[in-house]
């Protein structure tokens, strides 16, 4: 139970920290949800890592990387290098010099601002939150699956997922946005330093290390496919590419361009985006690798990285490694929570009258009311969701946010865009989603995951025989 206690000391410094940062804060809309656009370049940096390094980071790619392969890096991890500094550097930046000119808090009250929509606001609003809700799931999905795993299941999956939903909550709920950024520096640092730790310590208990189970894996016809792209055909690699574009609409991303004191701190986080994505997803690429010699038939994969901590390293090594790998899964939701409540304060509440009617601590209150809804809405769809952490991301946040993405550079850059067009594409993205996934779950029974070979035995339907391959 040594892991667990660990955790739960870290939980509890989490804890500590949200409640001091209510006591710093005021009861204020601007200082609840931007406190008070008075991020720094390097604090703006570590909050906003932690706003995209999610369960999806750690769990999902390591998860993913043990069923397909080293090619998961080069699917999400060096497009998202690449392209996510590239929209901070020319999006956030337009972003946070139209809040500061004209006090926009979310992405919606810029678009009602920049083409004079109410109702078609309303709708991008909505179609917003279903996107970003998926998200938030996967992180309590994570956070249940960490404390589940690493504690051999004496702590059972649905109360590991209610311990996380509640110290998210309770942090989101008395510190807003002060008391998450606050948090998500020390976590950024916990994370950060969790990938490195972890291979050195696992890659030294095993017999031969690291490179002899590497080559091993690549000498092996049946297992040659873990270390190249050869299962994952050139249309599926490449569809990845534009997902990274997703990043800035995801609301708790945009909400954080508006809440930077100085232009500068996107200068530095340009920089050092690439260098913090290859620490983080690299280590668990490889190990989630190295977890299908050395633990076969996981029926689970998104808990490869815990099998192998519990297996490979110390107690006590293990339960601070559990924390940072807690610690990812607990940043990015806490951004999520406090943009959710976020938009529906400013953009419904009192967009439709009722911070004229409650006031500015009234709004704070309503807030705080809406954070314990969505929040249990959240968890219960965690527990029976069937779905992997990796799948339910991709399905749903990243493609929805990536295929919305033009509405928000037409926003910027394109004086002829209009709220129709903002509204057909936010329609046209709406019926997508809902059209792919109702045709995946006609096609997931019958067809193999990508990086698994053809069933076999698989009859042909006309001839009945069994097909050649």
């Amino acid at each position: 139970m040594i892991p667990v206690v660990v955790v739960c000391i870290y939980l509890a410094i989490i804890a500590v920290i949200g409640s001091v940062a209510f006591k710093r804060g005021k009861q204020n809309t601007e200082d609840f949800f931007l406190a008070g656009r008075t991020i720094g370049p390097m604090v703006f940096f570590l909050s906003l890592f932690a706003t995209n390094m999610t369960a999806f980071a750690i769990l999902g790619s390591s998860g993913q990387a043990y069923r397909q392969g080293i090619g998961i890096y080069g699917l999400m991890a060096s497009s998202s290098g690449f392209v996510i500094p590239l929209t901070i550097f020319f999006i956030g930046t337009r972003l946070w010099s139209l809040g500061k000119r004209f006090g926009h808090q979310t992405q919606v009250g810029f678009f009602r601002d920049r083409w004079e929509c109410s109702a078609i606001g309303t709708v991008i609003f909505a179609l917003s939150v279903v996107m970003l809700v998926p998200y938030m799931i996967i992180s309590i999905m994570g956070g249940g699956r960490v404390l589940s795993d690493i504690s051999h299941g004496q702590i059972s999956y649905w109360l590991g997922c209610a311990v996380v939903a509640l110290v998210v909550t309770m942090n989101v709920f008395f510190g807003g946005m002060r008391g998450t950024v606050w948090v998500n520096i020390f976590q950024t640092i916990m994370f950060l330093c969790f990938g490195a730790v972890a291979v050195a310590v696992i890659s030294h208990a095993l017999p031969g290390g690291f490179g002899e189970y590497i080559s091993k894996i690549a000498n092996n016809p049946k297992t040659r496919y873990l270390v190249t792209r050869e299962r994952m055909s050139e249309r599926y690699f490449w569809s990845y590419t534009l997902i990274p574009l997703s990043s800035i609409m995801f609301p708790h991303m945009s909400i954080m361009c508006f809440a930077a004191r100085t232009v500068t701190a996107f200068k530095r986080t340009v920089v050092l985006y690439p260098l913090a994505i290859m620490a983080i997803w690299l280590p668990c690429v490889f190990l989630g690798v190295l977890g299908t010699q050395t633990l076969t038939g996981l029926k689970n994969p998104d808990g490869v990285l815990l099998q192998m901590l519990n297996q490979y390293a110390p107690v006590w090594l293990a339960g601070i490694l559990g924390a940072g790998i807690i610690s990812a899964v607990m940043g990015s939701d806490t951004h999520q929570v406090l943009a959710v409540s976020t938009m529906f304060t400013k953009d419904v509440f009192a967009y439709y009258g009722g911070k004229d009617k409650y006031g500015e601590k009234g709004s704070v209150h309503f807030a705080r009311a809406f954070i314990l809804v969505v929040t249990v809405a959240a968890y219960i769809v965690a527990l029976i969701t069937p779905e992997s952490i990796f799948e339910l991301a991709v399905r749903f946040a990243f493609s929805g946010f990536a295929a919305m993405s033009p509405v928000m550079i037409a926003a910027l850059f394109w004086k002829r865009s209009t709220k129709w067009g903002a509204l057909a594409s936010t329609l046209w993205v709406a019926a997508w989603l809902v059209g792919t996934w109702y045709l995946q779950h006609l096609s997931d029974p019958m067809v193999p995951r990508p990086g698994q070979p053809p069933r076999a035995g698989r009859q042909h339907r006309r001839s009945g025989r069994p097909d050649p391959d």
